[in-house]
């Protein structure tokens, strides 16, 4: 799955445990009719495609969706979802990645063979 949007924030690694496992944080604003934050966490040796990203970046981001189950000490189970990136790449100003780019409308020649009394058949 992909979120493509401009970069909100980007967060710094923090280090957790005795084992160094390390994560880092990242919200990307959609840009759509009612545009959504999305936190995206990238974990271990991940963390480090964040070091060419800024505010303000317009990006696609592969992600997974992770969850887990836990169990309090009242033997209660809750569940708790989580987005982890996996890669991110910038793309262009207003998102069209992948995209040709539109010649500009001189490059098109006007009809010379236009006749009015031609009928169309298009029935609107």
């Amino acid at each position: 799955m992909e979120v493509q949007g401009k970069i909100k924030m980007v967060g710094e690694t923090q280090s957790f445990g005795s084992n160094g496992f390390r994560k880092r944080e990242i919200v990307v604003t959609t840009e759509e009719q009612y545009p959504q934050h999305i936190l995206v966490e990238f974990v271990q040796d991940k963390t480090d495609l964040l070091n060419s990203y800024s505010v303000g970046q317009n990006v696609k981001v592969s992600i997974n969706l992770r969850g887990r189950e836990w169990v309090n000490p009242q033997g209660e189970t809750k569940y708790f979802n989580s987005i982890q990136g996996w890669r991110i790449e910038a793309v262009q100003d207003g998102g069209s990645a992948g995209m040709p780019p539109v010649p500009p409308t001189d490059a098109f020649e006007p009809a010379s063979s236009l006749n009015e009394d031609d009928h169309d058949d298009l029935p609107f």
